[in-house]
């Protein structure tokens, strides 16, 4: 049964990885199409993916060919050119070859490709926005000791109202702001609402940390921002067979009183404290078992959850009573924004993850961030697997996300990818003739070996991740 709901899990993640690919390749690949078609270019080939045809068909008047290759990661449209063909391109046919339109044409039909990445996730983030999505409000939960977060005095339940100058309403919002004005910052100002005691505070969050460390983890596990947390009793419903828990005589009912002599009250402050237990060391539990108090001594085991290691005891809590369950504040709320404010909404979105992906690129070049934070395939496939299983709205949300990241890669000035060649129509602009045929093939070389380079570094990111629990004891 275990093995059937893995294969069906890794089906999801494929399918919804294939998709997502495919869909950003060929609107990426029809915008580079339609423009040349629009400026006069003969198209010879619209292809889906690379290596061997499996699938194909010519339409139209030019008998263009429509084809679909046995490797989908990736596509192209070949464009009638002569440096391209060794058979003399028959005279009537030259005006519509590629290189032979203006420079101005030919910068628009390579521009049209990262351009169409950019407007799909504009349409995408627009629709959700105007359609609605049920979405997590921006209250805080009591952050783990030692943490920024703990340090500025954070309280469980304030909710944050702005961050720097600008309102947020969700804890989408909140999450974005933070990271656009982290950084580069020593510290970001949140301004928080205590709406069960009616009271307002304003305080600087310290996030230098996530500057000297890299931005190697999650940022606001760093910092050590997190959701609400529940105010449910510590009282033990069940035990995980086979775990350091039920191995100690724990029992269902008992009730948690104090993790290594400090006393605790609720399920999350256990929940920190074992978490926060390094791999190997013991944890002191004080329980009340009716009217007898008791003494266990317990070594976490580390556990593997979405390639992230965490140490658990094997502990399964009692259901909240209904006036604990009452006593929560509303945590969720739906957003829709009318079509105008979608759309207004939508561009602001991809102006702002633009400027911060190429700022966080640039740190990696410089040092700053770590090339841990670069993502390969199997890291997209996992994450599309996850939005799917999420619903419509959270994988559309994410197909945008790397739309844009395609646009912003194609648009780098790296020869071999659309950026490159736009760098090479700037120089024949500004010389008044094209660069050389040596200084293109240099060009070609380095953007390679440079691109190869990066792959081979996400790659490896993705793989340490994945194999990870596999050579760890």
């Amino acid at each position: 049964m275990m093995l059937e709901a893995l294969l069906f899990k890794a089906l999801l993640f494929i399918l919804a990885f294939l998709v997502l690919i495919s869909i950003l390749i060929v609107i990426h690949e029809l915008g580079h199409y339609t423009i040349a078609r629009l400026c006069g270019v003969k198209v010879l080939r619209f292809s889906l993916g690379f290596g061997k045809v499996i699938w194909s068909r010519r339409v139209g008047r030019d008998q263009t060919e429509w084809t679909l290759s046995v490797l989908p990661l990736g596509g192209y449209v070949k464009m009638l050119d002569e440096r391209e063909t060794e058979e003399p391109i028959p005279a009537g046919e030259l005006p519509r070859a590629f290189n032979r339109q203006p420079v101005g044409k030919r910068t628009a039909i390579v521009a049209a490709g990262p351009l169409a990445n950019f407007l799909l996730a504009i349409l995408i983030y627009a629709f959700v926005f105007w359609q609605g999505e049920e979405t997590l409000l921006p209250i805080l939960g009591a952050p783990q000791p030692d943490t920024p977060a703990a340090a500025a005095g954070i309280r469980n339940g304030e909710r944050v109202t702005r961050v720097g100058e600008v309102t947020v309403a969700t804890w989408e919002d909140f999450h974005w702001q933070v990271m656009e004005n982290a950084s580069g910052a020593d510290h970001v100002r949140l301004e928080l609402a205590d709406d069960a005691h009616g009271t307002r505070r304003t305080l600087d969050l310290a996030v230098d940390r996530l500057d000297r460390e890299g931005w190697k983890q999650d940022p606001f596990t760093l910092l050590g921002l997190r959701p609400y947390r529940s105010l449910f009793p510590a009282v033990v419903g069940k035990l995980q067979p086979e775990m350091p828990a039920a191995a100690a005589g724990i029992a269902p009912d008992d009730v948690v009183t104090a993790v290594a002599g400090r006393p605790v009250a609720y399920i999350y402050q256990v929940q920190d404290a074992v978490l926060a237990t390094p791999e190997g060391a013991s944890l002191q539990l004080t329980l009340r078992r009716g009217a007898t108090m008791l003494e266990f001594t317990l070594t976490p085991q580390g556990v593997w959850e979405n390639g992230v290691k965490r140490m658990r005891v094997g502990l399964q809590w009692a259901e909240p009573s209904k006036a604990a369950l009452e006593a929560m504040p509303e945590l969720w709320t739906t957003v829709r924004y009318g079509l105008l404010e979608s759309s207004v909404r939508a561009v602001r979105q991809i102006r702002d993850t633009s400027v911060f992906s190429l700022r966080m690129f640039g740190k990696m070049l410089t040092g700053q961030v770590s090339l841990k934070n670069l993502s390969g395939p199997v890291a997209i496939a996992e994450y599309a697997g996850k939005s799917a299983r999420m619903g419509l709205a959270p994988y559309l949300k994410f197909m945008a996300l790397v739309s844009v990241s395609l646009g912003i890669l194609n648009l780098l000035p790296i020869p071999v990818l659309d950026g490159g060649h736009l760098l090479y129509y700037a120089l024949e602009i500004i010389k008044g003739s094209a660069p050389s045929e040596r200084f293109m093939v240099w060009g070609q070389n380095v953007g390679i070996a440079f691109l190869v380079t990066l792959m081979a570094f996400a790659l490896f990111n993705d793989l340490s991740r994945l194999l990870a629990p596999f050579f760890s004891g």
